[in-house]
C-alpha cells in the first residue's frame, strides 16, 4: 500500500504530540508537515513546524486537526482550496461553526468526531438505544471528568452523548440542552439534559450517562487510560477517509453502527 502523506495541526498540543508519536509507528503514513499557531525554532520529528497555509498542506493527502475552532475553520478553508481530506478531533464548536463545517464538507471529505475512541462511540450508540427504549418516563444527565488543562466544557464527548440522548428521543439536541455545571460535587436531573464537568489532575477522560425514573437509575460509562487511544482512532479515521467522496462523516459511519 502506498503511504498516506499526513499533516498534523497543533503539533505542540497534547494530542498533536501524541499523533506525531503514533503516526511514526504506523506504516500507513508518511508525516510531511506539522503546524502550530506560534513560531517554533526547532525541528520536531525531523520537521520544522509552520503556520497553516497553502504551501504547508500542498503535499498532504489528509490533515488531522486537534486544535481550537478558529484554527480548524482556517484549515478547512485551505483544505477546500487544495481538495484535501480532513479529520477533525477539535471540540467546542458553536452552532454557527458547525454549520460552516457542513458547508466545507460539500467540497471535501471530512470526518469529525468529539471522540475518536471505539469504546466511546459504542457508548454513544448504547446511549441512543437506552434513551429510545426508556422514553419520557426517565430523566437524563451527563457527567464528565478531564485533566485540569482542558478549557472547554462540557467536553465534545459529553455533548456527543447528549446528542445521543436527544436522537434516541427523536428530538432536537439544541432544544434539550440544560444547565452546564463546572466542578460540582453533585447536580440534578431535569426535563432538559444537564451537564457537569470536572477538571482535575491529569485525568485523560471519564464519561457517564445516567437515566432516572425516580425509582431506579441506569448508568452507562466509559473511562480512558491512554491518550494513544485517540491518536490511533484518528489515524484509523484518516485511512478510512481516503476512499470517501466529499461529505461529513463520523466515527459511527466508520464503525458501521446502524
Amino acid at each position: 500500500m502506498r503511504k498516506i502523506n499526513l499533516s498534523i495541526s497543533g503539533c505542540m498540543g497534547r494530542m498533536g504530540q501524541q499523533l506525531i508519536k503514533s503516526s511514526k509507528k504506523n506504516r500507513n503514513f508518511k508525516l510531511v508537515s506539522i503546524t502550530e499557531n506560534r513560531l517554533i525554532n526547532k525541528k520536531i520529528a525531523g520537521l520544522k513546524p509552520s503556520k497553516n497555509n497553502l504551501e504547508t498542506f500542498k503535499k498532504s493527502n489528509v490533515i488531522i486537526d486537534f486544535t481550537v475552532p478558529r484554527c480548524t475553520l482556517e484549515i478547512l478553508k485551505i483544505a477546500s482550496i487544495l481538495k484535501k481530506r480532513v479529520v477533525i478531533g477539535t471540540t467546542g464548536f458553536s452552532k454557527k461553526e458547525e454549520s460552516q463545517i457542513k458547508s466545507f464538507s460539500r467540497k471535501i471529505p471530512i470526518l469529525k468526531a468529539g471522540n475518536m475512541s471505539l469504546g466511546v462511540n459504542l457508548l454513544m450508540y448504547l446511549t441512543e438505544i437506552a434513551s429510545k427504549s426508556l422514553g419520557n418516563n426517565f430523566l437524563s444527565k451527563v457527567y464528565e471528568v478531564h485533566h485540569k488543562h482542558k478549557i472547554d466544557y462540557p467536553s465534545g464527548t459529553a455533548l456527543m452523548l447528549g446528542r445521543g440522548i436527544a436522537d434516541g428521543k427523536n428530538k432536537n439536541f439544541y432544544n434539550l440542552i440544560g444547565k452546564k455545571y463546572i466542578n460540582k460535587k453533585s447536580f440534578p436531573y431535569a426535563k432538559k439534559i444537564n451537564f457537569n464537568s470536572i477538571r482535575k489532575g491529569e485525568v485523560i477522560g471519564e464519561h457517564e450517562v445516567s437515566f432516572s425514573s425516580g425509582k431506579e437509575i441506569i448508568k452507562l460509562n466509559h473511562e480512558s487510560f491512554d491518550r494513544a487511544l485517540y491518536s490511533e482512532g484518528a489515524l484509523t479515521a484518516a485511512v478510512w477517509l481516503m476512499s470517501k467522496k466529499a461529505g461529513l462523516y463520523s466515527m459511527r459511519d466508520l464503525l458501521n453502527f446502524k
